[in-house]
């Protein structure tokens, strides 16, 4: 397994990360058995960066995670890495109330994380939308007081804009901003990438595939159920869909071409960004991250990334990343 480093003070990863939400939450119903089966088989493929969230499936997912690395083989457990956002709000119904990023909900998310994974620290802890009432230096100060008593070990940030980047890290050294990033979802190169570059941030990079609609698996007559996030996503909605699988379409062309599954193209691209840029892949069975994992065999020349961008040119998606009221909690859009 290729490596990458989590910008200039962050640990050494493999060079894809496992996104585990999907394992819980947000894309209907999943399997326990399988999902387990897949972060076993995900480590012992070399993959030590597994992502997640504590409001994913209201901690079912951290749960989900430690379960897994209980029952690893020790040599792999010790190996993984693990990623955690924190501070959304969520109520019994599911439903989203805001984000709370105060010195104190720091301190006591982490306690909750820190139980459900069953470890004694956090390898990356980050919050993970910035609130908007909070500065910023005071949530990334609570979470490097963790750092100095040992509960976390780096720092990170999600989905935050520029100026915020700046100042959080002008309070504590950080290690990587996850952020979506994909063919389709290229905004952070105008500022957000030049900055983090500028000051040794590396990149997690989630999306690479947009939530399946650029994997070349997603149908424009799939059904989707009420609990899966997409069935209420602006890119997977009417005429935005259907432009959407066009330029997966032309994608599929290129892949053809290369051997390689348009998915493996998606996560390559990706990849071939620079050695700062972790992609996180979202697989929730073993047949997926096999695929995934593919995408570290497929070498992309100069040719082949000119033909990427003339099939799938940036600002080529229809449709907002997230529907208008998450995006207005995106302090990296504003």
């Amino acid at each position: 397994m290729l490596s990458r480093a989590l910008g200039t003070v962050g640990p050494q990863v493999s060079a894809l990360g496992l996104g585990c939400m999907g394992m819980s939450a947000l894309y209907g119903d999943a399997d326990r058995g399988e999902a387990v089966a897949t972060i076993h088989a995900a480590l012992e493929a070399g993959v030590t960066l597994l992502d997640t969230g504590d409001f994913y499936g209201m901690g079912h997912n951290e749960m989900l995670i430690g379960e897994a690395l209980r029952s690893a083989p020790a040599a792999r457990r010790e190996q993984a890495l693990v990623s955690v956002k924190f501070g959304a709000l969520r109520d019994p119904e599911g439903r989203w109330s805001g984000y709370d990023g105060r010195p104190a909900a720091v301190h006591n998310f982490v306690a909750y994380s820190l139980q459900r994974l069953g470890v004694d620290h956090i390898d990356v802890y980050r919050i993970a939308r910035v609130d908007p009432d909070v500065p910023i230096e005071e949530t990334v100060g609570a979470i490097a007081e963790l750092v100095e008593k040992g509960y976390v070990r780096h720092i990170g940030l999600s989905e935050a804009g520029a100026d915020t980047v700046r100042r959080a890290a002008a309070t504590a050294p950080i290690s990587d901003l996850q952020i979506e990033y994909s063919l389709i979802s290229r905004g952070i190169e105008a500022e957000i990438l030049p900055t983090t570059r500028e000051l040794g941030i590396g990149i997690t990079a989630y999306g690479v595939l947009s939530r399946g609609l650029i994997s070349g698996h997603f149908t424009p007559d799939r059904q989707l159920a009420a609990n899966d996030f997409r069935a209420h996503s602006p890119r997977f909605q009417g005429d935005n869909l259907r432009h959407n699988l066009d330029l997966v379409e032309a994608l599929r062309k290129i892949a053809e071409q290369k051997g390689a599954s348009v998915a493996q193209i998606a996560i390559a691209w990706a990849l071939s960004r620079g050695e700062d840029i972790v992609p996180l892949v979202g697989a929730r069975t073993r047949e997926r991250l096999t695929e995934a994992l593919g995408a570290l065999d497929v070498a992309l020349d100069t040719a082949d990334l000119a033909a990427i961008e003339e099939a799938v040119p940036a600002g080529s998606a229809a449709g907002e990343r997230y529907p208008s009221a998450q995006m207005a909690h995106l302090d990296s859009e504003r």
